[in-house]
């Protein structure tokens, strides 16, 4: 079933550009769509803007051991759901006046109870003082630690950012949002940002948090303030950063080298039961450092992108969380479960160091006369978190079609090699087998 999938998401792609170039527009000019934009002054500094995402993936995924959907044994599923879809508006409407909102949702699949979704994700205003210092507040990205903590998911290189990287991703935030005051700017090049959050309560979050037990995991008492910064030394060409989410590839519109660091801390964020069931609290520390490039090659629109990213997370003893996107599956028998858990999950988050690596490469411009580009990329996590014997390693591949070149009209496929893991004999969490998802995506956005 696997290699028939495979199969028919191939041909999908081949027939999908054999037609659009047997229907080639006449105008030769490449197709750009254009901005829900309005200009408040000749110059386009005051303006207000609006704009929209939608993602639909068409699925087939290798299950986890003893995986259920709605009290059905499955060993593999294929199912269609809109990942993400979004609609932001924001603008700056003075020199010193910014806006920014965001509403959308993700993961909406089968599984989705009826009638209910979408949600606020930012809400932003922003004073600048200064050039070089604006200050801010609301339901906001804004903080650390790493690149793509708060990812810009239109301009993805592969079918997703490193979701890693949003660690605390609906235990104690809103899809990575927090409640904060923040700075940020940009000093020569050096681009910072730093913010103060409120964490949201662990007993509202969307991932379930057992109670209080040998193993860490978040507390459930009333949640202390959080530090989180970011910041990145630009070696060639600067980016605009007006919103807090960073782009995955500019497709060699600029000359980039980039290299980061960055942190999340909040004390007594964690707590365990000690030898003697004792309550013990320990500070959440999260750390990294990364270095992004993305320049053109020649004079045809050829680019390559590159993103190496090392990070050590410190959610106290033996913390581990299993995650993957949109999860197909809502069960599983326990006597024959992984520790994975139901359908595509994996040990993706804990206590530990991670090593992130993406590269991906456009080729020319109209590489498909009047049709587009092709962009290949490669993407692996490695992961040794403190609670498994064995390295979590997942690796995925796949080729993005750029239907006008850009990112407005895009269609992925991408598959995802992932690692299983069960206990052995001496009570070891080690790697027993690996499992594969193919995702078929198609992208609007503008």
């Amino acid at each position: 079933m696997m290699k028939q999938v495979f199969f028919v998401s191939i041909a999908l792609v081949q027939v999908t550009v054999g037609w659009s170039q047997a229907v080639r527009d006449s105008v030769k000019e490449r197709i750009a769509i254009p901005e829900l934009r309005i200009n408040f002054n000749k110059s386009g500094t005051h303006y207000f803007k609006g704009t929209f995402l939608a993602q639909t993936w068409l699925r087939y995924s290798d299950f986890n051991p003893g995986t259920t959907i709605d009290g059905t044994s499955k060993s593999s599923y294929t199912d269609i759901g809109v990942r993400r879809w979004r609609v932001q508006v924001f603008g700056q409407l003075t020199d010193r006046i910014f806006f920014y909102t965001q509403f959308g949702q993700n993961n909406f699949s089968f599984l989705q109870p009826r009638g209910t979704g979408a949600f606020l994700h930012d809400v932003v205003t922003e004073f600048r003082i200064v050039k070089q210092v604006q200050i801010g507040g609301g339901l906001t990205g804004w903080g650390g630690m790493s690149r793509f903590a708060a990812p810009a998911v239109a301009n993805t290189v592969g079918l997703d950012a490193p979701v890693y990287q949003q660690a605390t991703n609906g235990v104690n935030d809103q899809i990575g949002r927090k409640l904060s005051v923040y700075i940020r700017g940009e000093l020569s090049k050096l681009n910072y940002r730093a913010a103060l959050g409120q964490p949201m309560s662990v007993r509202n979050s969307t991932v379930p948090v057992p109670p209080i037990n040998p193993v860490s995991n978040f507390s459930m008492e009333a949640p202390r303030m959080q530090t989180a910064g970011y910041l990145f030394w630009q070696f060639f060409d600067k980016e605009i950063t007006a919103l807090p989410n960073m782009i995955g590839t500019y497709l060699g519109k600029k000359k980039l080298l980039n290299l980061g660091v960055g942190w999340v801390q909040q004390n007594r964020a964690m707590w365990h039961t000690g030898i003697s069931g004792d309550t013990v609290r320990t500070n959440l520390l999260l750390l990294g450092v990364d270095l992004f490039a993305d320049f053109p090659l020649g004079k045809k629109g050829a680019a390559f992108n590159a993103y190496l990213a090392y990070n050590n997370f410190d959610f106290g003893k033996n913390y581990l969380r299993m995650n993957n996107a949109m999860n197909p599956a809502n069960g599983v028998n326990s006597a024959l479960a992984s520790l994975n858990g139901p359908g595509v999950d994996f040990p993706m988050i804990g206590t530990g160091n991670i090593v992130f690596l993406q590269v991906g490469y456009k080729f020319r411009d109209d590489l498909l006369p009047d049709n587009g580009t092709l962009l290949p990329y490669f993407q692996m996590q490695y992961s040794q978190f403190q609670a498994l014997k064995d390295a979590a390693v997942m690796c995925e591949g796949g080729i993005n079609w750029l239907i006008h070149g850009t990112h407005g009209g895009k269609l992925s496929l991408g598959l995802q090699n992932r690692p299983v893991f069960a206990n052995n004999t001496n009570g070891e969490a080690v790697n027993t087998t690996r499992k594969n998802m193919l995702v078929l995506q198609y992208q609007i956005s503008f």
